[in-house]
């Protein structure tokens, strides 16, 4: 497929400053009214993406799965989930997308795999010390009758990382680990063929064009074989995340991504407070970048915002690695209604059912942080249904929710389905044209007719108006690629302020009272200006120099 790519599309750096949309395929577009999404509802909504301005689309697990973690329960990473379509859909859609410039980047799970995976069949049917279950991490258990389980490790979804299995007679069998669900056992990443599976798994995608991977959870793969408590081991080091062996597996993987013509791309998944150790991901030999979580879970002041980007850029220099910038995504609270509540940063563990929310506070403030992500140096990701404003849906019926986490939770955790729910295209009630008359896997709300992609295609002043501008203008402003970042000081607490280039500010009001704008041309504002002072809750971008001659002012 390389041979087939336009010069002008070969920039093999694409990736340092590109616009990321991230598809949720159950709940993009329907196109064969089932009330699923799947991938010919996405090929059929290529030009929407095209004209909003995206240089990749990432995908969530496409592959055939039982579907008891949203998919990331994977049975067979080379084929595509009978509910989104074959495989040839899969590379129509590959082929369609880079037609219009735009790549396609896929997620991998290489922790775990479904319970429902051949080979952890075969585990579950061999018997204990068989090489079978070598691929996994199997444990007797502790005690003489081995009923205590193996390590008090806690699960990423909360309550034990061990599930005992039962033997052909009926007897407890050995216990087998899974940092997430029973459903997802966890791969031992010492065992030969687990690396083999995996590096064939990457060429298989990279031979029909996928442009890179996803890489989920990548700072779990490797365990302590020792199987220490956390804190325990005997260098120091945790037992389940962050293990020094991992680099090696990440430079083999570079070293496929690099063999073709056109080189592809590693994205990690890595959630980790030590800047240096998260730096060593990025050497140039391992991955090309990883997400940045903490500026999308730091609060909604100008300090706290500004020291994550600070601690951000810090963690990438070492490393000459792009930062990456992302408001939500498939697991996170949607920012119209996270940035409209009084705590307005995001951790898991503080999910709650009935938290109040003001949507009108939490738009204001949605549109301003767009802005503002769009300006920072790096690579920056938007989530499905952002760019139409969204907000989260809390008042999903308690029989619709699927997410794990909610029933790990013992059901005080909404869990993460309120950011799922399937997309509003057109009309005024449901299905918003996701579906042609079915009904969607979740129900969406009554009240979604003003935030339809249709509709707000007619409205300058809507929040898809502003995305698509702000994507132009971040296209047409060329510091915006490749310019470094100063701060401007002296505008207040409540206000970030920072320069790209010689000739380029951006500047974002979190205070109550309005200031006045720093000298320059207005080229683009998240909302109305009055007499050049910047409201509350607003973003803008300015240029000293010329701007754009076609670039909007209004947001």
């Amino acid at each position: 497929m390389d041979d087939a790519v336009p010069a002008r599309e070969r920039d093999d750096e694409w990736w340092r400053s590109a616009v990321i949309y991230q598809v949720y395929v159950r709940s993009f577009a329907d196109g064969d009214d089932d009330g699923i999404g799947d991938l010919r509802g996405v090929r059929a909504h290529l030009p929407y993406l095209a004209e909003l301005g995206v240089d990749a689309l990432w995908f969530n697990p496409w592959y055939p799965s039982p579907f008891a973690d949203g998919g990331y329960d994977v049975i067979d990473y080379r084929g595509i989930h009978p509910w989104f379509g074959e495989l040839a859909d899969a590379e129509a859609l590959i082929a369609e997308a880079r037609a219009l410039g735009i790549r396609t980047i896929i997620d991998i799970v290489p922790n775990h795999i479904s319970d429902q995976h051949p080979w952890f069949q075969e585990a579950l049917a061999a018997q204990p010390g068989d090489p079978a279950r070598d691929r996994f991490w199997f444990h007797p258990g502790k005690g003489e009758d081995g009923a205590t389980i193996p390590t008090e490790w806690v699960s990423s979804f909360q309550g034990s990382t061990w599930t005992r299995t039962t033997n052909a007679d009926g007897t407890p069998g050995e216990w087998y680990l899974h940092l997430f669900t029973p459903e997802q056992p966890d791969l031992n990443w010492n065992h030969p063929d687990v690396r083999t599976e995996h590096e064939e798994i990457l060429r298989f995608w990279f031979d029909r064009g996928v442009a890179g991977v996803r890489i989920d959870s990548a700072a779990l793969l490797v365990k302590d074989p020792a199987l220490p408590e956390v804190g325990e081991s005997a260098d120091g080091s945790h037992p389940t995340q962050d293990r020094d062996e991992l680099h090696d597996i990440y430079r083999s993987w570079r070293a496929i991504a690099d063999d073709y013509d056109e080189p592809r791309v590693l994205v990690g998944e890595i959630w980790l407070d030590d800047i240096e150790r998260f730096a060593a991901y990025l050497r140039p030999d391992e991955l090309h970048t990883a997400f940045n979580f903490d500026f999308m879970t730091r609060p909604y002041q100008a300090t706290a915002l500004r020291a994550s980007i600070d601690q951000t850029l810090r963690a990438h220099a070492p490393v000459a690695a792009p930062s990456t910038w992302v408001l939500s995504n498939h697991d996170v609270t949607r920012p119209v209604t996270r940035y409209g509540r009084e705590e307005t940063g995001f951790a898991f563990l503080d999910k709650r059912f009935d938290t109040p929310t003001d949507l009108e506070l939490g738009t204001r403030r949605a549109r301003a942080m767009s802005v503002v992500v769009a300006a920072l140096p790096g690579c920056l990701y938007i989530y499905q249904g952002d760019e139409l404003g969204l907000s989260e849906v809390e008042d999903l019926p308690r029989d619709r929710i699927e997410d794990p986490m909610h029933f790990r939770s013992g059901g005080v955790d909404p869990g993460r389905d309120g950011c799922r729910v399937p997309l509003p295209w057109s009309g005024d009630r449901p299905p918003y044209g996701f579906s042609t008359t079915a009904e969607p896997w979740l129900p969406q709300p009554e009240g979604w007719g003003r935030l339809t992609a249709d509709a707000q295609d007619l409205d300058a002043g809507s929040m898809l108006a502003l995305y698509r501008r702000t994507l132009r203008v971040r296209r047409e402003i060329g510091v915006l690629r490749s310019g470094a970042l100063a701060w401007l000081d002296g505008l207040g607490d409540d206000v970030l302020a920072f320069r790209r280039g010689a000739d380029f500010v951006c500047i974002l009001n979190t205070g109550s009272d309005p200031v006045p704008l720093p000298a320059g041309e207005v080229v683009l504002t998240s909302g109305p200006l009055t007499d050049r002072l910047l409201p509350r809750d607003t973003a803008a971008w300015l240029q000293t120099a010329s701007a754009p001659a076609d670039a909007g002012n209004q947001g």
